[in-house]
């Protein structure tokens, strides 16, 4: 209890508790409205024990939802359309290629934004100001758009998330490549650096830290982008396409079980990036936390 895991355990025990008495809570007047109609009387403790029973309940109980993964995801092939594994990989291919697309503008604005004194003051406010247009009401302008293009499936899901997630790489990156001190630029100029010079050994490397935290929110908004992205489109595949079957059928626990689907993929993602990072840290010289002689 003294480290990392109990505190968590205690969090999650009073997690679960809450979840079950909302679920009775939540349940409860659906079972006794069936229990009626059927002329039978139920007990206040029968009754709580068939709200985590239901088959379209307004909050899965979470052992419900935990059967429901089993049954999607271990109990189909991965290839199968009715595995929650396959959905995930959709999505999560679309959310890869926006990354990759997001991340690659938001460095290249960063670098311009430091360097160009004139684009800093004309470009940061607009890409602030992009951020402030809800991505609901971009994300069926764009499938419209590429649609009659004849452009359809994976590009324009990538482009939302790449509207998402460029974002906190430019201001991240534009934070860490200013963040040496007037000093610091100074001694660059006392040894004769060039702007190439100074940017390769001394912001770069100071900027390193600030570029994989917004990596990391990045990465896990550009899954966000591209689930919403399936939404107008009536995608058959894709987390977002089980999000809207099982809003169409009233299926809640599937509901559920993709939400837990996307944030463990998210986790993934950012525990990917995080890898990453401690490598790129180790050839850099970074001493892990904790080391030393």
């Amino acid at each position: 209890m003294r480290g990392n895991a109990g505190p968590v355990v205690v969090v999650v025990i009073a997690i679960l508790m809450v979840w079950y008495l909302a679920a009775i809570f939540l349940n409860m007047d659906t079972v006794r409205m069936k229990a009626e109609s059927a002329g039978q009387s139920l007990s206040w403790g029968d009754a709580a024990v068939l709200t985590f029973s239901q088959d379209r309940p307004l909050l899965p109980a979470p052992h419900q939802i935990v059967m429901e993964l089993d049954r999607s995801v271990l109990g189909v092939k991965p290839t199968s359309k009715r595995s929650l594994l396959y959905h995930t990989g959709v999505t999560v291919e679309a959310a890869m290629a926006g990354f990759a697309m997001g991340a690659l503008l938001g460095i290249i604005l960063a670098v311009l934004i430091v360097h160009v004194r004139t684009l800093e003051m004309s470009l940061m406010p607009w890409i602030i100001s992009s951020q402030t247009i809800p991505i609901l009401a971009i994300a069926p302008i764009v499938i419209v758009v590429f649609g009659s293009l004849g452009i359809r499936g994976l590009m324009p899901k990538a482009l939302i998330s790449a509207y998402l997630c460029f974002f906190p790489v430019t201001i991240g990156l534009v934070k860490g490549l200013t963040s040496p001190d007037r000093l610091q630029r100074d001694l660059m100029r006392t040894y004769s650096a060039t702007a190439a010079q100074t940017f390769w050994k001394l912001r770069l490397p100071a900027a390193v830290p600030f570029l994989f935290a917004s990596l990391k929110v990045a990465v896990a908004i550009s899954l966000v982008g591209a689930i919403v992205a399936e939404l107008p489109t009536g995608a058959q595949a894709g987390l977002g396409a089980r999000l809207l079957a099982g809003s169409y059928y009233g299926q809640t626990v599937q509901i559920w079980a993709a939400l837990f689907a996307a944030a463990a993929a998210a986790a993934v993602l950012v525990a990917v990036i995080g890898f990453v990072e401690r490598l790129v840290g180790r050839a850099m010289g970074v001493q892990p936390a904790g080391g030393g002689r």
